[in-house]
């Protein structure tokens, strides 16, 4: 069992759980793929708030991934499994044949010592194996999925997420995605074979305010709470719902409402939209 669930010792403790990460082999990362991570609270480089509720969190290091498993022709052993903090899947540490080491994402199934290739040449569909989609058998779950080639995996990265290439027609592929999307991507771009690990990830219980403050998320606060100046749906007599359709500080429609842009040149590529959890989840 990967989650531990707490007796309640403590109020802190009652309700929580944690994951014991039992695929997890080392516990101390390669130096030469370390690099500092330096907090900005969410803000961007003129300093304003981009992305809301973020800021302090335990320090960490940012662990070099290879998205783009460009070295062909040599095999790469996994020597361990490693967790990352700074992302909710685990990594695996390869060693090329030249001695060169790399991190991966770990998909679910690989094991120390194994041996993994990525090419277009004499690679077989395994587990942690990658390869273009075009060499790819129709029907295999892939993961770390690029969306122009070379350019490195963008799709498909989180813990026990996993797509299914449906089908092929021309230049392109047809990916149905974790959200239920179904998507075209060229068939040069690469894909690694699998499921990606840490599957219990979700079934873990955070127990506590300040697990999500070790976290680096800070508290939120209801926009029918603040005052008019602060928030579209602030202010009012007593207690008020909002007045309006849930929306955010900025004014974009939350909670099932549409912000795509209508005219994006990405929406040729998109065969259907994803399903959202009102309207009821697709199943691959």
């Amino acid at each position: 069992m990967a989650i531990k669930i707490y007796k309640p010792t403590s109020n802190g403790r009652r309700n929580s759980s944690v994951n014991i990460r039992e695929e997890v082999t080392s516990a101390t990362p390669e130096k030469s793929l370390l690099k500092p991570l330096k907090k900005k609270g969410g803000r961007n480089f003129q300093g304003f708030i981009t992305s809301r509720h973020r800021g302090g969190g335990n320090k960490q290091k940012y662990r070099v991934i290879d998205f783009k498993r460009n070295k062909d022709g040599q095999a790469a052993t996994v020597l361990s499994i490693q967790y990352d903090p700074c992302r909710t899947a685990n990594i695996a540490l390869l060693e090329y044949e030249d001695g060169e080491k790399r991190y991966i994402l770990s998909p679910l199934g690989l094991k120390v010592g194994q041996k993994v290739y990525s090419g277009s040449q004499g690679v077989e569909p395994r587990v942690g194996n990658c390869m273009p989609l075009s060499k790819i058998p129709l029907g295999l779950e892939v993961h770390n999925i690029e969306m122009v080639p070379g350019r490195g995996g963008k799709l498909v990265r989180t813990a026990g997420s996993v797509a299914r290439l449906a089908a092929r027609e021309g230049k392109m592929a047809h990916l149905i995605l974790p959200s239920g999307e179904m998507r075209m991507v060229h068939t040069e771009c690469r894909a690694t074979i699998g499921q990606l690990g840490n599957t219990d990830h979700q079934g873990q219980r955070i127990g506590k305010a300040g697990r999500n403050r070790h976290k680096g998320i800070r508290p939120y606060v209801r926009g029918s709470a603040m005052n008019p100046v602060a928030h579209p749906m602030g202010g009012g007599e007593g207690r008020r719902s909002g007045g309006r359709h849930p929306v955010s500080p900025t004014g974009k429609l939350a909670k099932g409402g549409k912000t795509r842009r209508k005219r994006k040149g990405s929406n040729k590529m998109i065969l259907r939209r994803r399903r959202n959890v009102r309207q009821g989840q697709l199943v691959l």
